[in-house]
């Protein structure tokens, strides 16, 4: 069976087609239109180039050599050497996924005709992706001002016939890892595909963009959708265990302060604990009046990383299809701009605040996480186990999820605050966006694991409610975690329990099962 192909226009890429990309394994190819406007704009380049026209970049240095004139014979040397001296990035290796994004948002950037590439260029690195070719990127190194240069110059290496890769059967965002390093000259010789030479403007049209920092910001964007929706099924989980009162989520009330993400939140609380026996079981003699903040106040703390994931996502979908390099070339007009849309000033910004709201939702949790493991607090046996003393229960579930949440609150830091001159003071606001977007990637995984804990520890509270039932939703949550995880009688590695649940976090199959029985906004 032939495999989907995506067509690649400059202007279509939307995070759900990123998603489909990342987890398909889609081949990907340019549209007719996309391929005419890239030959056009090659011509024009061509043109310029035996005019001896000077333009940055492409007869010129790059940075604070922008006024140093490089003559025709000199051209691919130029561009040759742009790629090699750029390729100075350190630390770990980018999980292969991000990598092969990096690549996708480079072709759709690239197939818009704005940049001068050639068309043969652009086809060896669709023919990279296309047979899962991934370039070894070190993941530090980049401080966002010309684009991420360090990281998109390793890239090009591959093109090169330089550096390391390795080839998979397939990338997906289960692929975190690369494991058996292969040259680039011997991995593009096995498939036969010829390195290139490049041509001016090809290095930095190649180099020049957004394209680690916004595959970042997509994937984190794709899962915090995802996150937002297990921390409404987490809450509710705790809620049935806490025995709360479903006052607090009447739309009544929160229709009087209409943003989106709160009034969905209400929602969603009340369809998942629909039909709850628990709930219904302390409606006469309850005389609590309200509940604390982490059970009242679930709609508007989850509701307004809501909104700020809607708000994030609106800034990565624009990014998707810009083009970010420099200059730009318009044919039509047979001009060219030197301009700064490789700036990731957006992106710097859209991460910082996406760190700040997902470290929220772990926040929170953990406060619930610790009222289900204090008996004081939930009127359930301490720490969640009926031998205390002798067994520690979910005591220590809690400790990790506080050095987690505590972990994020360091990570949380803006990044795009800071600014360090680069090129001898040339480039002198730099966004540090791609430290945003590696950190707000770091954040989403430990609050993903928070959420897990929380999971856990709920489903273990309403193990002391039974025989009464949860609600629609809540049931339907407490029955996918105990086919994985069964209750805790005794002390065991708790660890291992962490690690299932995370998994049906991750791979989204504890939300699907959930949703099959209630609609989640």
């Amino acid at each position: 069976m032939a495999k989907r192909k995506l067509l690649i226009d400059g202007k279509s890429l939307t995070l759900t087609v990123i998603n489909d990309f990342i987890n398909n394994n889609l081949e990907i190819g340019l549209t007719k239109t996309a391929e005419n406007n890239i030959i056009k704009t090659r011509k024009l380049v061509d043109e310029w180039v035996n005019n001896d026209k000077v333009i940055y970049g492409v007869t010129t240095g790059f940075g604070e050599f922008a006024n140093v004139k490089i003559s025709k014979d000199k051209i691919e040397e130029l561009q040759r050497n742009l790629i090699v001296s750029h390729s100075t990035g350190v630390g770990e290796l980018l999980p292969p996924f991000i990598v092969k994004t990096m690549m996708l948002l480079r072709v759709n950037a690239l197939a818009k005709g704005n940049s001068g590439i050639r068309i043969e260029t652009l086809k060896l690195l669709i023919n990279l992706i296309n047979n899962n070719i991934i370039p070894a990127i070190p993941s530090q190194g980049s401080v966002g001002s010309s684009g991420d240069l360090a990281p998109l110059a390793h890239l090009v290496l591959a093109l090169l016939g330089k550096g390391k890769v390795q080839v998979f059967n397939s990338v997906t965002s289960e692929t975190t890892q690369f494991t058996k390093l292969v040259s680039a000259s011997s991995a593009l010789k096995k498939f036969d595909f010829t390195p290139i030479k490049l041509k001016a403007k090809e290095g930095l049209a190649l180099i020049n963009g957004t394209q680690m920092m916004t595959a970042f910001a997509s994937f984190i964007t794709i899962k915090a959708m995802e996150l937002a929706k297990l921390a409404d099924i987490s809450g509710a989980l705790s809620h049935e265990a806490l025995r709360g009162t479903d006052k607090a989520y009447d739309l009544r009330l929160h229709n009087l302060r209409p943003y989106k993400g709160q009034i969905n939140t209400a929602k969603n609380m009340l369809s998942l604990i629909k039909e709850s026996e628990i709930r219904t079981s302390h409606l006469v003699n309850d005389d609590r009046v309200q509940d604390s903040y982490s059970l009242r106040c679930i709609p508007q703390i989850h509701g307004a990383t809501k909104d700020t994931i809607d708000y994030v996502s609106s800034i990565v979908e624009v990014e998707l299809n810009s083009v970010t390099d420099n200059p730009l070339i318009f044919p039509n007009e047979k001009d060219y701009i030197e301009g700064g849309n490789f700036h990731g000033q957006p992106i710097a910004l859209a991460m910082d605040f996406m760190a700040i709201a997902l470290s929220e939702l772990a926040n929170v949790a953990e406060r619930r996480i610790e009222r289900l493991v204090n008996g004081q607090l939930s009127n359930l046996p301490r720490f969640l186990t009926k031998k205390g003393g002798l067994n520690s229960g979910m005591m220590i579930a809690q400790y990790t999820a506080a050095s987690l949440v505590s972990e994020n609150k360091t990570l949380a830091h803006p990044a795009s605050v800071d600014s360090i001159p680069t090129s001898a003071n040339q480039e002198d606001h730099n966004s540090m966006g791609s430290i945003a977007a590696r950190k707000c990637f770091n954040i989403l995984q430990n609050v993903q694991t928070v959420i897990a804990i929380e999971l856990m520890v709920a489903s273990q509270g309403i193990e002391f409610l039974k025989p009464l039932k949860c609600g629609i939703g809540t049931s339907a949550a407490h029955k996918k975690i105990r086919e994985i995880v069964k209750p805790l009688e005794h002390d065991r590695e708790l660890h291992l329990d962490i690690q299932k649940v995370l998994k049906i976090v991750k791979d989204n199959s504890l939300l699907e099962f959930v949703e099959k029985k209630v609609n989640l906004n």
